[in-house]
């Protein structure tokens, strides 16, 4: 769960994954220095003074001034008084947007939907998955016999009141014990338990240190279910390494996790991230292992109790290991493996027991995301741009069925299958469709809805239209716009554009959710399917990292474009959104065309590229982005980093910016030296606000009150900004 993967859903239902504490920001508090704050009546509030300081490093003969970089150290006295003023800044400034209480209603109402499932797992003739009933603060963990059974909730975190959530759940072949992991404060380290599944009682057995943040959680059963081999972060290191050099250990259910041995991994990478994967009776074992987020896999097979045996290198280009992307998948006592070599849309592999490989789908037309077994088959989810689909193959890889959802506007999600049932779970939604599970017959190929959440209002009169951007470099990119029936061009009309681009995460079509509110108003809102994602396969993800990362923004410009040539809306009109990796984006859309957008919201962005690497989760984007170590990584670096690239005296829009004290994945102090750069240098009278999340960290965990405030938040930065009307 390394990088920034979790949120390139960010923004699809406006910023429902990311954290906040409450609609406007938290009270400053007492003995605040108030000479940082200007206090004036008249004319715009101004921002807190920055001090800039001397700094300047040299990078292979380029002098690099950096006068915000006092800023980085968060236990500085100075920094916390400084946060806390940019923070009173903030909530004066936004305390006079005049819909805000009226923006918050609405999208707390649409919110308090029915109840929410997600991430089924069906075991041992149980159905395992995720249950979360608005305003619940965090899902819990439900077990339920397959079909018809009751359910039966085995994990609930609330009693933390939203500060500890399931991280993720793991049974046992049998069924009969989960494992499943919490992380609390939004730091994402995770601690794995045990529940049996009976009887509900809690075994005493606690395995810290288990991932999350920069590395991936995973585990995976013996086949007795009397042990488990997880990925464990070294204990007893300094703190600046303790991120780093993930291994897998062995623990025996009922021993002390001190006594845990290691298994495999150890020197094998720095930046190792690993996925586990059982097969259904327990006998056999994968792990995907790759070195930083950008990096293909290396493929390991383990059968019984043996040793982990290497049987496939990285040339096969697999990149399955992804909390969003499956591409890996047991079929029997077969592993089959999506693998990027030599076929940019990919193709599909089935490993045997030796780890001796065959071609058993060759690449076509759509690109392959991801696989789950069946009976007497399997079923590939392919996508090409927004359009998603899934296809059922036979055991030797023949066209069977291709399965009745709708053929455009959904995203598939997760499938529970297995290769003993001829029936799977697939679930999917789309933008006008919450989240659905449909069982899926194979032997018919059928499809009927088994579960479907009850929306908080009527979503029948949004529409959607599908326009094609052309790239500085010819390439069409994707741009799917949603309006309500009766809003059509005027080339002035509030719009948002929400982009990410980055680590071959797909930006699928997901509910609009309180996005609802600001159509009703009027307003429009566009998402563009730019490079580095996985819309179109690797080689579109390929062509957008690294030294090919100015595609990305490129892009997105171009969608920006499209929507002002197509009249939907005016670069006085236009406002921007991301999250994560597509913070960068926006830190980098708005420093290279200042003057085309209005209004900036970035999330937990990252936005000094060139420091980026001291953060430990910036070691694992370095396959992503590359690394200043070295000239050419430092010449490209160098050329798009947000924080370098702002200028005196430019006229910046209007911008927002979120970050998280606790996050362990974008460093805090890369909003603040970003926002402080960006009050320095603005001319406009458009405001940058920084608004810091004291108890959060990347918005992975955060809460249903936290998601549901910062969607608030955000949008009525928009409808200040843009000047959204009223419904």
């Amino acid at each position: 769960m390394s990088g920034f993967r979790i949120l390139a859903g960010l923004g699809i239902g406006l910023l429902s994954s990311i954290a906040c504490a409450q609609t406007t920001a938290p009270a400053t508090g007492t003995g605040l220095d108030q000479s940082l704050i200007d206090t004036r009546h008249e004319g715009p509030a101004l921002p807190p003074t920055t001090a800039k300081h001397g700094v300047t490093e040299t990078f292979f003969g380029s002098a690099v001034s950096d006068p915000y970089r006092w800023l980085e150290d968060a236990d500085a006295p100075a920094v916390k008084q400084w946060i806390t003023a940019q923070n009173a800044y903030t909530e004066k400034v936004m305390d006079g947007f005049r819909d805000a209480k009226a923006i918050a209603k609405r999208v707390g109402e649409l919110a308090l939907t029915s109840t929410q499932q997600s991430s089924p797992e069906i075991v041992g003739g149980t159905l395992f998955y995720m249950r979360q009933t608005p305003p619940q603060a965090q899902a819990v963990l439900v077990a339920q016999g397959w079909p018809q059974g009751k359910a039966r909730v085995l994990v609930d975190p609330n009693a933390a009141r939203g500060s500890i959530a399931i991280t993720d759940y793991w049974p046992s072949p049998d069924g009969k014990y989960v494992a499943y992991g919490t992380a609390e404060g939004g730091n994402e380290e995770t601690t794995i338990r045990f529940i049996d599944v009976a009887t509900g009682k809690t075994l005493p057995d606690a395995l810290p240190h288990a991932g999350g943040g920069t590395t991936p959680q995973a585990l995976v059963w013996d086949a007795d279910g009397k042990g488990v081999t997880y990925v464990r972060l070294p204990s007893g290191v300094p703190v600046d390494q303790s991120q780093f050099n993930a291994a897998l250990y062995h623990h025996a259910l009922g021993s002390d996790a001190k006594n845990d041995t290691l298994e495999f991994g150890k020197g094998l990478s720095k930046v190792a991230e690993y996925t586990l994967l059982g097969s259904a009776d327990g006998q056999h074992a994968a792990a995907l292992v790759h070195a930083g987020d950008g990096a293909p896999d290396e493929v390991y097979l383990r059968h019984g109790n043996g040793p982990w045996k290497l049987a496939l290198g990285t040339e096969a280009n697999v990149r399955a290991a992804s909390e969003v992307n499956q591409g890996a998948a047991w079929d029997g006592d077969r592993l089959l493996v999506i693998a990027y070599q030599d076929a940019p849309r990919g193709k599909l592999l089935a490993l045997d027991a030796n780890g001796k490989s065959s071609l058993l789908v060759q690449q076509g037309d759509w690109a392959m995301h991801s696989i789950a077994p069946i009976k007497g088959g399997f079923l590939i989810t392919e996508v090409r741009g927004p359009d998603w689909r899934v296809q059922q193959y036979s055991s030797e890889g023949k066209s069977v069925h291709n399965v009745a959802l709708p053929k455009t506007g959904i995203g598939v999600g997760s499938i529970a299958g297995s290769a003993d049932s001829a029936r799977a779970l697939i679930t999917y939604a789309g933008w006008t469709i919450p989240t659905r599970w449909a069982e899926y017959d194979a032997t018919r190929g059928t499809l009927k809805t088994v579960f479907e959440v009850k929306l908080a209002a009527d979503y029948s009169k949004v529409l959607t239209y599908r326009l094609d951007a052309t790239s500085k470099d010819g390439t069409k990119i994707p741009v799917t716009v949603i309006a309500m029936k009766g809003v059509m061009p005027n080339g002035a009309r509030p719009a948002i554009l929400y982009g990410y681009g980055g680590f071959g995460i797909t930006t699928a079509p997901r509910f609009l959710g309180s996005n609802l509110a600001w159509l009703e108003r009027g307003g429009v809102y566009a998402v563009a399917n730019i490079r580095g994602g996985g819309e179109f396969g690797e080689g579109w993800h390929a062509d957008g990292m690294l030294g090919k990362k100015q595609n990305v923004f490129d892009d997105f410009h171009a969608a920006a474009q499209a929507l002002v040539q197509r009249h939907w809306t005016d670069s006085a009109h236009l406002g921007i959104l991301g999250g994560s990796n597509g913070g960068l984006l926006m830190g980098a859309a708005l420093t290279q065309h200042p003057s085309e957008y209005r209004a900036v919201v970035s999330l937990v962005g990252i936005y000094d590229m060139l420091r980026a690497e001291l953060w430990p989760n910036g070691q694992y984007n370095i396959s992503e982005y590359g690394t200043v170590t070295k000239k050419p990584g430092f010449e490209w670096l160098r050329a798009y980093s947000p924080l370098q690239n702002v200028k005196p005296d430019t006229a910046y829009p209007a911008v927002l910016l979120i970050t998280g004290v606790n996050d362990p994945r974008v460093a805090p102090w890369q909003s603040r030296k970003f926002a402080a750069a960006l009050q320095a240098a603005t001319t406009s009278q458009d405001p940058v606000l920084l608004l810091t999340r004291m108890n959060e960290g990347h918005g992975v965990t955060a809460s249903f009150s936290q998601r549901v405030g910062n969607a608030a938040a955000a949008m009525a930065f928009f409808a200040q900004e843009l000047g959204l009307g009223n419904p």
